[in-house]
C-alpha cells in the first residue's frame, strides 16, 4: 500500500500550522473510507505512540499528490520472492567475490622474496605490504557500506572490484618499493568485502532463513585467507614474484564479470524505485515513487548524516560491552591465526618442505574450516527449533546462538598448545602439527560465524555497525600484528623456541575463550549495560517497533528511556525516511506491518494487492483534499515484525 501525500496547503492552512496542533480526529478535517476524521491538508498532526509516555509528532515531507510504493505493494518483485535456486547462486556468486577479496590479502605473502631481492629492502620490510592492505582494509569496508544502503549493492560491488583490479596494475609493474606500498594501501581501501556482502544475505532471505546463508559466506570469508597460500607456493616456486599480483587479477576481472553479468540488483529500496519507475512509465500508477525518489539527493547524502553512518560502528565498538567483548574475541582470534601460520615456514622447513609444499601445508586449516562449516548445519536447526518452541526465553532467543561455541572455542587453545610441541621437528612427525591446524581451524570458523549470528539477534536494526566492528576487529588486530610475527618466533631464544612461541599463543587463546563463557552464562547482564541491546530488548519485550528504537538512537534519543521525537527531515539512510512514511499510515489506520526495512514479511499477505493506494475524496470533504482508502480488516495496531538486519 502507498502513502498518500495531500494537496498543497493554502495560506490560510499555513498559518494555522504554525499556531495550531491537531489531532487525526479534528472534525474540520476530511473522513477516512470508514468514517473517522482525517486531519486537514498541509497540519500537523499529534498522536499517541502505542502506550509511550511521550507524544511522537509527525510531519508530513515529500511531494504533494504522489504516491510513496511500500514494500507490502510490490513484495512478489522483491529478493525475498526470488526462487531458491537464484538465491543460492547469487550467494554463490558472493562467495566467490568474498574469496577474490581475501585472497588478495594473502597471496601477496608469496611475493616477499621477490620483492626484497629486486628492490633491496629486508623481509620485514616487505611485509608491511601485508599488513598495509589489511589495515585499510579493515577501514575500507565499513567506507563502502552505508553506500551500498543507497545506491544499491552492484553499483557498489562493481566499483569496489574495479578499482582493487586497477590497484593490482601499479603493483604489478611497480618500478619500485614505494609504489608497491602505495597500490597495496589504495587496493585495501577500495575493498567492500563482508559489510556488503553480509548485506546481500538480508536482502534475499527471511529472518528465518538467514543463518544458513550466514554460515555459508563466512566459510567464504575464512577459506579465501587459506587459498592464497595454497596457490601462492605453486607461483612462487615456479613464477616470478608479479605473477602473484598478475594472479590476483586475472581472478579479479573474472569475479567482477561474472558479478557484472549473472548478479542482479538485491537492495529492497533501490529495488522500489525501478519498480515505481517502471510503473510510471507503463501509466499504471503515473504518480507512484520509490522511498529514495521523494527524498532530496542533498538531503540522503549530506555530510553530516554520511559521516554520523561511517562513525556509528566504531562508536557501538567502544560502548557496547557485547559488541567489544565479542569483537575482541573474534579479532585476537584471526589475529592469533595470522601469527600462527607465519611460523608455517619455519616450521615446516625442519621437515625439509619445498615452497609449493608449504603452500599445501594449510590445507589442514581449510579442512577444519569445511568440518566446522558443516558442523553448523544441525546446530542451527537445533537453535531454529528452540527458538520456536520458547519465544519468550531470552536464552533462547539470544544465548542459544553460542550454545556450539561452547564446544568448539576450547579448539583454539587445545590446537596451538598441540601444535606448539609437535612443531619442533623430527623426530615427530609433521602430520601432529597438521592435525593441530585443522583443529585450531574449527575454532576461528565458529568464533567467526557464532559472534556474527549472537550479533544479529541482539541489534537487529544495528546489526550492522554491530558486525562492522566485529570484521573491523578482525582485519585491523590481524594487520598490526602481521609486521611482528615472524621476528617473534624467530626472537624467543631457546632450542625450542618454535614450540615457546606457540605457547605464549596458546595463553593469550585460552584467556580469550573465557569471555565466551562468560557472555554465554551472564548475557542478559552484559545487554543490560549495553545501552543500544538493552533498549532493543526492552522494545521487543513491550512490543515496540524496532524501527522505533533505531530512529531513537540515531536522531540521539536517550537510551534506556522514552523514545524521543521523530525527525522530520530526511535521513541519509532512506530506511529511516520509510520509518517517518509508516507513522504516518498508522495514524491514518493503515498496517502497520508494511514498511520498506521489515525483515520478516508474510510470503502470503491476505487482502494485499499490488499498487498503490489511490487517494480519494470523500462526500463532505474540502474541495481537493485527497485522503488515502482504509482497507478492511486493517489496525493500527497489528503487531509490527521485528525484523533483524545483516547489512556489514
Amino acid at each position: 500500500m502507498g502513502v498518500s501525500h495531500d494537496v498543497q496547503p493554502t495560506a490560510a492552512d499555513a498559518t494555522a500550522r504554525q499556531t495550531d496542533d491537531i489531532s487525526p480526529t479534528d472534525p474540520s478535517s476530511s473522513t477516512l473510507e470508514d468514517g473517522t476524521a482525517a486531519p486537514a491538508p498541509g497540519r500537523r498532526m499529534r498522536f499517541p505512540a502505542d502506550g509511550l509516555e511521550d507524544m511522537r509528532v509527525i510531519e508530513k515531507t515529500g511531494t504533494y499528490d504522489n504516491v510513496e510504493l511500500t514494500e507490502e505493494d510490490c513484495f512478489e518483485e522483491l529478493g525475498y520472492q526470488f526462487p531458491s535456486w537464484k538465491k543460492w547462486w547469487i550467494l554463490s556468486v558472493i562467495f566467490i567475490v568474498q574469496v577474490s577479496m581475501n585472497f588478495n590479502t594473502s597471496l601477496y605473502s608469496n611475493a616477499l622474496t621477490g620483492i626484497s631481492e629486486e628492490f633491496g629492502v629486508s623481509m620485514q620490510a616487505a611485509r608491511v605490504g601485508a599488513a598495509i592492505f589489511l589495515i585499510t582494509y579493515a577501514f575500507g569496508c565499513e567506507l563502502w557500506a552505508p553506500w551500498s544502503e543507497e545506491v544499491g549493492r552492484k553499483p557498489i560491488l562493481q566499483a569496489s572490484l574495479f578499482l582493487v583490479n586497477i590497484w593490482q596494475i601499479p603493483v604489478a609493474l611497480a618500478p619500485n618499493f614505494a609504489t608497491v606500498l602505495v597500490g597495496r594501501a589504495l587496493g585495501g581501501l577500495s575493498s567492500a568485502g563482508g559489510s556488503v556482502t553480509l548485506g546481500m544475505i538480508a536482502d534475499i532471505f527471511e529472518t528465518d532463513e538467514q543463518q544458513y546463508a550466514v554460515a555459508y559466506i563466512v566459510f567464504s570469508s575464512v577459506g579465501g585467507s587459506v587459498l592464497g597460500p595454497v596457490v601462492g607456493g605453486f607461483v612462487e616456486q615456479y613464477c616470478a614474484w608479479r605473477w602473484n599480483i598478475w594472479i590476483q587479477l586475472i581472478f579479479g576481472v573474472v569475479v567482477q564479470a561474472l558479478h557484472l553479468f549473472t548478479v542482479p540488483e538485491t537492495r529492497t529500496t533501490v529495488m522500489m524505485d525501478k519498480i515505481a519507475k517502471r510503473r510510471r512509465k507503463s501509466g499504471e500508477q503515473p504518480n507512484v515513487y520509490g522511498p529514495n525518489e521523494l527524498v532530496p539527493y542533498a538531503e540522503r547524502f549530506s555530510a553530516r548524516e554520511i559521516l554520523l553512518t561511517w562513525v556509528r560502528p566504531f562508536k557501538m565498538y567502544l560502548t557496547e560491552p557485547i559488541v567489544l567483548t565479542l569483537s575482541l574475541l573474534s579479532g585476537f582470534s584471526d589475529a592469533l591465526i595470522f601469527m600462527f601460520i607465519q611460523s608455517f615456514a619455519l616450521v615446516y622447513k625442519q621437515w625439509g618442505f619445498n615452497t609449493y609444499e608449504l603452500g599445501l601445508s594449510f590445507i589442514p586449516i581449510l579442512v577444519g574450516y569445511v568440518i566446522a562449516w558443516l558442523s553448523f548445519i544441525p546446530v542451527i536447526k537445533r537453535n531454529i527449533r528452540e527458538r520456536k518452541e520458547k519465544p519468550d526465553d531470552e536464552t533462547a532467543q539470544y544465548e542459544s546462538r553460542l550454545w556450539w561455541l561452547l564446544y568448539t572455542a576450547p579448539c583454539l587453545p587445545i590446537g596451538l598448545i598441540i601444535f606448539a610441541w609437535t612443531s619442533t621437528g623430527p623426530p615427530i612427525h609433521w602430520i601432529g602439527s597438521a592435525v593441530a591446524a585443522a583443529i585450531v581451524g574449527i575454532a576461528n570458523y565458529s568464533i567467526y560465524m557464532a559472534t556474527i549470528d549472537y550479533m544479529i539477534c541482539a541489534y537487529g536494526p544495528y546489526s550492522a555497525s554491530a558486525t562492522g566492528g566485529n570484521g573491523w576487529s578482525r582485519d585491523f588486530l590481524a594487520g598490526v600484528l602481521t609486521l611482528p610475527a615472524t621476528p617473534f618466533f624467530e626472537n624467543i631464544g631457546g632450542k625450542n623456541h618454535l614450540a615457546y612461541a606457540s605457547t605464549i599463543l596458546f595463553c593469550i587463546s585460552f584467556v580469550l575463550v573465557i569471555a565466551v563463557y562468560i557472555i554465554y552464562f551472564w548475557g542478559p547482564a552484559l545487554r543490560k549495560r549495553s545501552p543500544f541491546a538493552q533498549q532493543l530488548s526492552d522494545a521487543r519485550a513491550e512490543g515496540v517497533p524496532e524501527s522505533r528504537v533505531k530512529n531513537d538512537v540515531e536522531t540521539g534519543g536517550a537510551t534506556g528511556g522514552a523514545l524521543r521525537r521523530m525527525p522530520t527531515g530526511a535521513r541519509a539512510n532512506s530506511f529511516v525516511r520509510s520509518q517517518q512514511n509508516i507513522r504516518v499510515r498508522q495514524a491514518l489506520g493503515s498496517r502497520q506491518n508494511s514498511y520498506v526495512g521489515a525483515r520478516t514479511p508474510t510470503h502470503s499477505r491476505p487482502g494485499s494487492y499490488s499498487g498503490a493506494r489511490t487517494p480519494v475524496s470523500r462526500p463532505g470533504s474540502p474541495a481537493g483534499t485527497r485522503t488515502p482508502i482504509s482497507r478492511p480488516g486493517s489496525s493500527s495496531g497489528a503487531k509490527t515484525p521485528q525484523g533483524e538486519s545483516v547489512s556489514v
